[in-house]
């Protein structure tokens, strides 16, 4: 699955969004996290303090498939919201590029479906 070039240029301004996993007792988890496309695997990388003890970290190598939004209010006048939503399976891997002594465990998401709004699209004059 690709990204439009909207849905990039997007994602390249944005440093928050909130990924959602699954415990292994079934129950969801959603935490936020910093992120960064990875233009050269078509993945989204999620790194972190500590990521390698994180509850999300434990959820993925029990149950690889995740869902991953990041999303921003523009404007309330008029209201405009923009959206990615990114599910798929992620694995955990060593990042080789992390700082010496850091954590460069990461979790690397392979989108196998995305859906936006909002993305690429002006702001729209409301009558009254």
């Amino acid at each position: 699955m690709s990204f439009t070039d909207d849905e990039l240029a997007y994602l390249d301004t944005q440093t928050l969004g909130r990924l959602a996993t699954v415990q292994p007792d079934g129950t969801p988890q959603v935490s936020p996290v910093g992120f960064s496309y990875n233009r050269e695997l078509g993945t989204v990388d999620i790194g972190g303090y500590s990521m390698s003890r994180s509850q999300k970290f434990r959820n993925v190598v029990h149950e690889p498939r995740v869902a991953f939004v990041v999303d921003d209010v523009v404007s309330t006048r008029p209201w405009r919201v923009r959206c990615v939503e990114i599910r798929g399976v992620a694995d955990t891997v060593l990042d080789p590029s992390a700082s010496p002594g850091a954590d460069s465990s990461v979790i690397r998401i392979h989108p196998r479906r995305v859906i936006s709004f909002g993305i690429g699209q002006e702001d729209q004059e409301t009558p009254g």
